[in-house]
């Protein structure tokens, strides 16, 4: 089963694939116009479509108090677009994964440039990832 992880800003959707669902790992950015979340849904649903992926993670910001701000809304009704769609979509508390994405690659070699350019599809990677091993770690049999 292919999951695709999205990490959705106002001008792009950084985008993680995982074809075993054990290791996510960076696939895209989509870039749309700014706010135009119409765009955004129509290049994510090509993009379901072409590696036929059965389930999205998406990351939903929330506030360090667990409140659901602006953006958690949009990612709400982002999510709420895909169900129409008939695609299944968890919303997955992404708090800091954006931070932890930058920090990480800021301890790699990449320029700061390239590394602002990947920060999307690494936060992608960690939502998903972080889905992943929760996932997998509630399905092990003791």
């Amino acid at each position: 089963m292919t999951y695709l992880g999205l990490d959705l800003g106002s001008k792009t959707i950084g985008v993680a694939i995982s074809e075993s669902g054990i290791i996510a790992h960076t696939l895209t950015t989509l870039r749309f116009r700014e706010d135009d979340y119409t765009e955004a849904l129509k290049l994510t649903i090509k993009l379901i479509e072409e590696h036929q992926a059965k389930v999205i993670v998406l990351g939903l910001p929330k506030h360090m108090n667990n409140d659901i701000g602006i953006r958690g809304k949009i990612s709400e009704d982002f999510s709420n677009e895909l169900i129409k769609n008939k695609i299944e979509c968890i919303l997955w508390d992404e708090r800091l994964s954006t931070k932890t994405a930058l920090q990480t690659m800021a301890k790699g070699s990449e320029k700061r440039s390239k590394q602002k350019a990947k920060k999307d599809e690494l936060a992608a990677v960690l939502i998903l990832q972080n889905y992943l091993d929760y996932k997998g770690a509630n399905h092990v049999t003791r």
